[in-house]
């Protein structure tokens, strides 16, 4: 591609979205790195994408900003045109944990309202943003199938954790968000998906990894092995890079058969 597509994905200096970052750039697009407050990380997932890189012409740039806030959400999308003229698909991966991890009884409010600010409203509104500008340029697409929308979600949407009751909420309502989306766009040529990630290595989990290397071993997971940023990398490179072009609002695992129903 001497134009490369461009992708926000957000949440990508670290985790999950750092795996998808590497993974398009090793696939030729251009990446606008998000980040919320570690710049450091961001520069050192930038460095890694630019070593990853297949083409000369891509481009990896910073932008930075809480998508739980409205006011940084508008800053960061316009820093991201701002900074590459355009954008061909949106990744809405950031996400955070639930504080403390409470149990559902003692969850306090305050808890609540920035969990859901950060993993449902912030992909919310800011897919409404990169919408809005496709909508205003309809025929702009640098990718062949045209402009794509990603949720990365989890299996904590029908998984119930009575500790992170919050965190389950949220990613069941942005569940919900992919289908809505999926619905008002496909008449328009606009692909959504979900992508659900299971038992995943990242240092999200790395303080419960011993509990969970044990579960994995007894089979709670089929492929008996953990998730890693690769892999979703991996699944949403597939999705950009047109090969799902008869899909629209649906939700694909990446959970190693976590969800299968076994008795």
């Amino acid at each position: 591609m001497e134009n490369p597509a461009v992708v926000l994905v957000t949440g990508a200096s670290r985790g999950l979205g750092r795996g998808v970052a590497l993974e398009l750039a090793k696939a030729g697009f251009s990446v606008a790195i998000h980040c919320g407050r570690n710049v450091e990380a961001a520069e050192e997932a930038q460095g890694l994408c630019r070593d990853a890189a297949s083409i000369p012409a891509q481009r990896f740039e910073i932008v930075s900003g809480d998508i739980g806030v409205a006011a940084d959400r508008e800053a960061l999308f316009a820093a991201t045109l701002e900074k590459f003229g355009h954008l061909d698909a949106l990744v809405n991966n950031a996400g955070i944990t639930s504080p403390g991890r409470k149990d559902i009884t003692e969850a306090r409010e305050e808890d609540f309202d920035t969990v859901i600010s950060v993993n449902l409203k912030g992909p919310f509104f800011l897919s409404q943003l990169a919408v809005g500008y496709w909508r205003e340029n309809p025929d702009a697409s640098r990718i062949p199938t045209g402009y794509k929308l990603v949720f990365v979600s989890s299996i904590s949407s029908d998984t119930v954790s009575l500790n992170r009751g919050d965190y389950c909420i949220s990613k069941a309502g942005l569940s919900m968000a992919n289908q809505l989306w999926g619905a008002r766009l496909a008449e328009e040529g606009i692909q959504t998906i979900e992508f659900r990630p299971g038992i995943m290595l990242t240092d999200m989990t790395s303080g419960v990894k011993d509990k969970y290397d044990k579960l994995i071993e007894e089979g709670l997971v089929p492929q008996k092995r953990w998730g890693t940023p690769e892999d979703t990398g991996k699944a949403v490179k597939a999705f950009l890079s047109g090969d799902f072009p008869f899909t629209t609002g649906d939700v694909l695992y990446i959970d190693g058969g976590f969800h299968l129903k076994r008795l």
